[in-house]
């Protein structure tokens, strides 16, 4: 029933009940559990979750605040335990020299993928690549260095994009020989008055691999989501030119939640709108179900709305507020 929700949200087709899901912080998380008596891995049922995902970012730590991803990057999380911050950038000048995009762990996107289906939870099912492009450019070369890349450095920039996009595209591969709904892809482009780089360099540089990776999801008939923070209005038309599918994150502090649903309602289904930033931690649980079933009125008219926070939910949201959203997600 959960799967077939998604199934009719994104073909906007108005649904018994409006699919949600949700995602917390490890501090969330274990104040949940605390809270309400559950150990972690009963979490996701008491969440009530409609989708899954497959994550194919396979990482360990070195030290015991320090991960290092696929790619060598290290992340300190000694104060972040979900992402971290960048210990030090890998490319200090703008090529690639003697740094090696590594080959991706098939075996690993195997596991994960043969893991999920044989638990089999009834929920929409989607691949997914993190940091999927630019996010990855960035955290090998540096945010502020990359970002001059990108107005001064456009041949080691295509260079980076097009080994990036290699990799992607063979964890791609293997992962669609599994009966996947679709495939999640998370790369941030945006801040909250616009595009982090011109329309035009995004166009230019990111678009045409984007597009690729798109294309060959599509190809086989699954849908396509992304994951991108921040005001996407420039890029929004675009995105639906070369095939996505459902948009996560619409932050309510950007966008006009009517006019957006107006305006890309008929191409996009919409998956987030309560916000992290303004509305859950700082509103009482009453507020909070009361704008969760507004949100879900002016999203889900029609379908194409799978309610959820913005972002996952960050350790200042009160576990009562966290709560309440679940409750209204189920009081429907």
């Amino acid at each position: 029933m959960k799967r077939e929700r998604i199934i009719s949200a994104i073909a906007h087709k108005q649904t018994d009940y409006v699919p949600h899901d949700i995602d917390v912080t490890v501090p969330v998380a274990q104040k949940l559990c605390d809270y309400l008596g559950l150990q972690q891995e009963d979490l996701w049922d008491w969440f009530g979750n409609h989708i899954e995902e497959a994550k194919y970012r396979k990482g360990g730590y070195i030290e015991p605040d320090v991960y290092q991803d696929p790619f060598g990057v290290q992340w300190d999380r000694s104060i972040d335990k979900d992402i971290g911050v960048i210990k030090e950038y890998i490319l200090k000048k703008p090529e690639i020299g003697s740094y090696r995009i590594p080959e991706p762990d098939l075996d690993f996107v195997d596991e994960v993928n043969t893991r999920m289906f044989e638990i089999n939870k009834d929920s929409y099912k989607f691949g997914k690549i993190g940091f999927s492009l630019f996010e990855r450019a960035w955290s090998l070369r540096g945010f502020e260095n990359f970002l001059g890349d990108l107005a001064g450095e456009e041949k080691f920039v295509c260079e980076l994009f097009e080994q990036i996009l290699d990799y992607n595209m063979k964890i791609i591969d293997r992962a669609l020989t599994y009966p996947l709904d679709g495939f999640f892809f998370g790369d941030d482009y945006g801040q909250q008055r616009g595009l982090l780089m011109s329309p035009a360099a995004w166009r230019r540089l990111i678009k045409p691999h984007l597009k690729k990776m798109f294309e060959k999801v599509k190809s086989t008939g699954r849908s396509v989501a992304l994951h991108s923070c921040g005001n996407l209005s420039d890029i929004l038309g675009d995105l639906i030119d070369i095939g996505l599918d459902v948009y996560q994150t619409v932050q309510p502090e950007i966008y006009g939640l009517k006019e957006i649903k107006e305006k890309f309602g008929a191409h996009l289904t919409f998956w987030g709108g309560i916000s992290t930033q303004k509305t859950l931690p700082y509103v009482t649980p009453e507020e909070v179900k009361k704008i969760t079933w507004e949100t879900i009125k002016i999203l889900g008219k029609g379908g194409g709305y799978i309610a959820a926070p913005t972002h996952q939910v960050p350790a200042d949201v009160p576990v009562e507020n966290v709560v309440a959203l679940i409750e209204a997600f189920k009081e429907q």
